[in-house]
């Protein structure tokens, strides 16, 4: 049984995952023992969303990303290095909230076509 905080922290980031685009409606059982090991590793939440915002937006705004489709994001594991890089080397809250419009934009867009 997992207690409230660490049951919050995995369902957080499994909805955090499964609302980005390109990613499935429901994660697998390694999704959430992932995020289960993030919670113990005491890896932010907030790192976790700004490494799946920055993953997403560099798939989604690359060049050529029309030509050059890359298929679904299958697995949390996905964000692993880019969460990393943010650990490392954070983002700043103006950097997170531009991203957040742009994939919010993005969207919109999406469900219009």
């Amino acid at each position: 049984m997992l207690d409230g905080k660490k049951a919050k922290y995995i369902r957080k980031i499994v909805d955090l995952y499964v609302n980005l685009p390109q990613t499935p409606n429901r994660c697998a059982q390694s999704d959430v023992q992932l995020a289960s090991k993030w919670y113990q590793l005491k890896v932010k939440a907030k790192d976790v969303e700004a490494a799946m915002l920055l993953a997403t937006a560099r798939r989604l705004f690359r060049p050529n990303s029309e030509e050059n489709q890359l298929g679904p994001i299958r697995t949390l594991h996905y964000f692993v290095p880019v969460l990393q890089e943010v650990i490392q080397k954070p983002l700043t809250s103006e950097y997170l909230d531009y991203l957040r419009i742009k994939m919010n934009q993005e969207f919109q867009n999406t469900k219009k076509k």
